[in-house]
């Protein structure tokens, strides 16, 4: 009779560990797959987000300057300098363009929203010097109606977001291959553009009868803190996709609410109001 070979008592072991070793391959892709799945109802869900908001900063736009602009533009009752239309009719060009690359990315066609970075950085940037050009011929407008520090206090309200909306454009920009941090950047900047829409809809429902020249400068925190609202609206969506909302929204909204709250004081004071007659100067 021939010996018996001892079993290893690994042995056993070993052949159990194969049919385990293959059931955790099969739910470690299963979770790889439904993580996967996950990523990608989040990222649409996010496109919608962002494409349903770009549409509210349209009707935002619009609406919010119908009392002031167009409305009297389409009666033949609004006067005023020429930069003051082409102003506008930049605003609302890239408010629109905003929402034609929101599409793009909503759709699927992210190579056509880049192709169209270009031809946004530079109707962002002659769309900034158009807001330089009209608050200079707005002050220079107030002081020969007798308004003038009025106007020049005034114009602090957008030339003091005036750096903050570079910078927010300059780091998107940066980080345009960062598409979580870019898209965040550039709805900071819509919401910055939003404050002067909403401010005239304010102004036009609470203004005194019979109000003359420039309001004062602090009329101008509730329509921001208002626009601000926006950017909240952003944190809440992404708290309940993300668990947290993004640091772009946190830092940006922070620097937003500082540069309206912090307006007010420094219109007032002597440093600015030489900055002003700078500018004004500037015109000749």
């Amino acid at each position: 009779m021939q010996s018996r070979v001892p079993m290893s008592a690994n042995a056993g072991t070993m052949q159990q560990k194969t049919p385990h070793s293959g059931e955790r391959a099969v739910e470690a892709r299963s979770t790889l797959q439904s993580m996967v799945a996950s990523n990608s109802v989040l990222r649409s869900s996010e496109r919608y987000f962002y494409l349903w908001m770009a549409g509210l900063f349209v009707l935002l736009a619009f609406g919010g300057f119908t009392p002031t602009y167009w409305a009297p533009v389409a009666s033949g009752t609004f006067h005023g300098p020429p930069i003051l239309h082409i102003h506008g009719a930049l605003l609302f060009s890239w408010t629109l363009f905003y929402f034609m690359q929101t599409t793009w990315i909503a759709s699927g066609h992210t190579p056509t929203h880049r192709a169209w970075g270009l031809a946004g950085i530079a109707l962002f940037s002659v769309m900034m010097c158009s807001i330089l050009v009209a608050q200079i011929t707005v002050m220079r407008l107030g002081d020969a109606h007798g308004y003038g520090d009025a106007a020049r206090r005034f114009a602090a309200v957008a030339l003091c977001g005036f750096p903050v909306l570079i910078g927010f454009f300059s780091l998107a920009i940066a980080n345009v291959r960062r598409p979580e941090t870019h898209k965040r950047l550039m709805y900071l900047i819509m919401v910055g553009f939003m404050h002067p829409a909403i401010a005239r809809v304010v102004l036009t429902l609470f203004a005194p009868p019979g109000a003359q020249g420039p309001p004062p400068v602090f009329i101008a925190v509730p329509p921001g803190l208002i626009a601000d609202l926006l950017i909240v609206v952003a944190m809440i969506y992404d708290w309940r996709t993300r668990g947290r909302p993004h640091h772009v929204y946190v830092y940006g909204g922070l620097t937003l609410l500082a540069d309206q709250l912090l307006t007010v004081p420094v219109s007032a004071t002597q440093t600015w109001m030489s900055i002003a007659r700078f500018l004004e100067g500037l015109a000749g």
